[in-house]
C-alpha cells in the first residue's frame, strides 16, 4: 500500500469514529475516559497536536466543532450531562491505574 492510499484510508477511518461517536451521543465523554482513556476532546486536541506537526495552526475550538460537529459549549448544553460522583471515582481509579 502506497502512503497515499494509507492516507486515504486512515482519514476515512477518522471520518467514520466520528460519524459513529456522533450516532452515539449517549456515550459520554466521562464513561470513554474511563474506559478507553480518550473521549471527543481528546480527538480534538490531538487534532491540534498534528496540525501543528505539520506547521498548521488549528484552534481548538476549531477542531471541537470539527469533532463534536457544533460548537463544543452547544453539544455539552445539549448532550453532555455533569459526571455523577460515582463516575468521577471510577474516573479517578482509572488515571491512576493508568498511571501505575
Amino acid at each position: 500500500m502506497d502512503s497515499v492510499t494509507q492516507i486515504e484510508l486512515e482519514a476515512a477511518v477518522f471520518r467514520r469514529l466520528l460519524q459513529h461517536l456522533d450516532e452515539r451521543k449517549d456515550a459520554e465523554n466521562i464513561e470513554l475516559m474511563i474506559l478507553a482513556g480518550f473521549c471527543r476532546n481528546c480527538l480534538s486536541k490531538w487534532f491540534v497536536e498534528a496540525a501543528g506537526e505539520c506547521g498548521l495552526e488549528v484552534p481548538l475550538e476549531e477542531a471541537r466543532e470539527m469533532v463534536y460537529g457544533m460548537p463544543y459549549h452547544d453539544w455539552k448544553e445539549q448532550h453532555q450531562p455533569p459526571a455523577t460522583e460515582e463516575q468521577m471515582e471510577r474516573f479517578e481509579r482509572a488515571q491512576k491505574a493508568e498511571k501505575s
